[in-house]
């Protein structure tokens, strides 16, 4: 706690940030059901955008999520080659991750809901909601939903890059925007590989994107498809860290079409149509795969319909989700189940559009389970720059098909697990004006049955139980300030008190989390030359407390950007879960190419 105030006290005036430029008029929130303008929005929220990503010293998703409070980064190795998501101290399983509104969870396990068939570069947006979701998103928005936005621009252009690094890392990729005004299409390829920084952490990554968008009348229709390979020595990164030898290779492939339709002046309905397929490859020894070796092979397939539609009494929104969800594995055996999600939202306000207010509910229905009702509330108060909010909901996760049938020399499932269900509430205020942001948010959350996997003493397996009673509470503050056109600076800290009521355990995942967050940046822009500039302090529960600082210098001339990248400048020793150490001090240097195409 001492390094954390000498941190604070040092770095609070020269930390960094992104202050929100635009009016607060001008940002919408992506919801299931309705969008809404983020001054009429009642949850926790925070937007990401393409200049905040670009600028970031972050070569991934994961690594840019990680640079925001609350959100806990659990990777292992580098370049998200496995990255577990966790808000506010939840598991991996308990955030739901959507690309475009599409869920990307898997049925097998959270481990792949990161891999993503794109490069970094490709995304133009990021919305991380905070706490309730559950009634608008269903189960798996336990703690929080991170929406991952990609669209074509409406530029017709071809982008090169490269990079090269330590440990005889490097990228190449290219991504063309072409069409015409009603036709727009994008398309992207990249390959990355390094040697790894330690024995039997090397690995390759390919990703394939293409995304069109149709416009048509009062509407459009949209595709995507994309497809991710990737192979990595996996050094340690499950069951103990003395088995060295462990490999994966992992392939996530998505398809989707979406249909946006304005009915008339005050309906509009959107229809999604989507196929992932995720297939993971586990050997224990990597040049011995008949030692032992899992496959695991899972589709989901879904349709969601939604519709909202305007009147005297506010937006009313409704919709359905339906999905069929297969594995095959010579692990878990061959499961499969359909999943239906209902969802009934209403926005209104009162008091001149000051007073917010949504109510809603959601039902889901398992194939090989019970009934799930999962009301929520949302309500906020607006005066001039300033808002206050309550929201209040009920979640729920079901097991995956790893918390009940995985089997190995050191893990044993437990298909008699209890769905996990809590009660989760938030209350916060806001404040924003140009060139300043304020927020400030107490959360709880209170959840019974929780699912973990655990010992009973240090030779016994890892098994998977309901291990009881699980009390979150916490708090977390913001702070922006954009001084003119070149600098900016923010700081944010979470503070997060995560308790079993009920016995004392040895967890593996869910009592695994941060307990103090600090993070602070300094960004600067004048003239094409960019900096950033980002100190992170995490004291984690069970491993100890670290200290990180990531810088990116860019360069921008006319159509070429040049730019060097270090993450762990200071080459901070640090572990973020499972006893894997991560890399130190790391440095990158690569540009990209804009050629306008006619």
């Amino acid at each position: 706690m001492k390094k954390l105030i000498v941190s604070i006290a040092l770095l609070g005036l020269i930390s960094n940030a992104t202050a929100q430029e635009k009016n607060i008029d001008e940002v919408t929130i992506t919801g299931k059901l309705m969008d809404l303008p983020l001054k009429k929005s009642s949850v926790n929220v925070t937007i990401i955008d393409k200049t905040q990503i670009q600028n970031s010293a972050a070569q991934s998703v994961e690594e840019v999520l990680a640079y925001y409070t609350g959100m806990d980064i659990r990777k292992r190795g580098a370049n998200g080659i496995q990255t577990d998501l966790s808000i506010r101290g939840s598991s991996f399983e308990q955030v739901l991750l959507l690309v475009n509104g599409i869920r990307m969870a898997d049925s097998q396990t959270g481990h792949n809901s990161m891999n993503l068939p794109f490069d970094l570069a490709t995304v133009e947006k990021i919305e991380i909601l905070k706490g309730t979701a559950a009634r608008g998103f269903g189960n798996g928005a336990y703690a929080g939903v991170i929406n991952i936005i990609t669209k074509p621009n409406s530029k017709n252009n071809l982008i090169v890059s490269g990079e090269g690094g330590d440990f005889k890392s490097y990228a190449y990729g290219a991504a063309s925007n072409f069409g015409t005004e009603k036709f727009r299409n994008f398309i992207q390829v990249n390959n990355s590989e390094s040697d790894g920084y330690r024995y039997n952490t090397d690995y390759k990554i390919k990703n394939i994107w293409y995304q069109n968008n149709l416009a048509i009348k009062d509407g459009n229709l949209k595709l995507m498809a994309g497809i991710q390979e990737k192979k990595f020595g996996a050094n340690g990164f499950y069951a103990s860290p003395a088995f060295t030898d462990q490999y994966e290779e992992v392939q996530v492939s998505l398809v989707s079409a979406i249909f946006e339709k304005k009915l008339s002046e005050n309906i509009n309905f959107n229809a999604k149509t989507y196929w992932r397929r995720a297939q993971d490859m586990y050997l224990f020894l990597r040049n011995n795969p008949s030692y032992y070796r899992n496959l695991h092979i899972g589709n989901n397939v879904g349709v969601d319909i939604s519709a909202n539609f305007k009147s005297k009494l506010g937006i009313t929104g409704i919709g359905a989700d339906l999905r069929k969800e297969f594995l095959a594995s010579n692990n878990l055996g061959s499961r499969e189940r359909f999943v239906s999600q209902a969802f009934l939202e209403h926005h209104f306000s009162l008091f001149n559009e000051n007073l917010n207010i949504s109510p809603g509910i959601s039902w889901t229905k398992f194939s090989d389970g019970k009934d799930y009702f999962l009301p929520g509330i949302d309500i906020s108060y607006n005066e001039d720059n300033n808002k206050f909010y309550v929201n209040f909901a009920k979640v729920n996760r079901i097991p995956t098909y790893t918390d009940l049938y995985y089997v190995s020399r050191a893990e044993q499932g437990n298909p008699n697990l209890k769905a996990e269900t809590a009660w989760s509430g938030e209350f916060g205020y806001q404040y924003q004006e140009r060139q300043n942001y304020l927020k400030y948010s107490m959360f709880w959350r209170k959840t019974e049955n929780a699912i973990d996997w655990q010992k009973e003493n240090p030779t016994s397996k890892w098994t998977a139980q309901n291990i009881g009673t699980l009390e979150t509470k916490g708090f977390e503050m913001e702070a922006n300030h954009q001084v003119n056109n070149w600098l900016g600076y923010s700081i944010g800290y979470t503070y997060l008190d995560n308790q079993n009521l009920d016995k004392a355990i040895v967890s593996r995942y869910s009592l695994d989390n941060l307990r103090h967050q600090f993070v602070a940046k300094l960004r600067n822009n004048f003239k094409g030359l960019s900096n950033e500039l980002i100190y992170r302090y995490n004291e984690r529960v069970n491993l100890g407390s670290y200290n990180l600082l990531d810088d990116k210098i860019s360069y921008q001339f006319k159509n070429f950007n040049v730019y060097v990248l270090v993450n762990n400048i200071t080459n901070s020793d640090y572990i973020e879960t499972s006893l894997v150490p991560m890399p130190g001090r790391w440095f990158h240097a690569g540009f990209t190419y804009n050629i306008k195409l006619k």
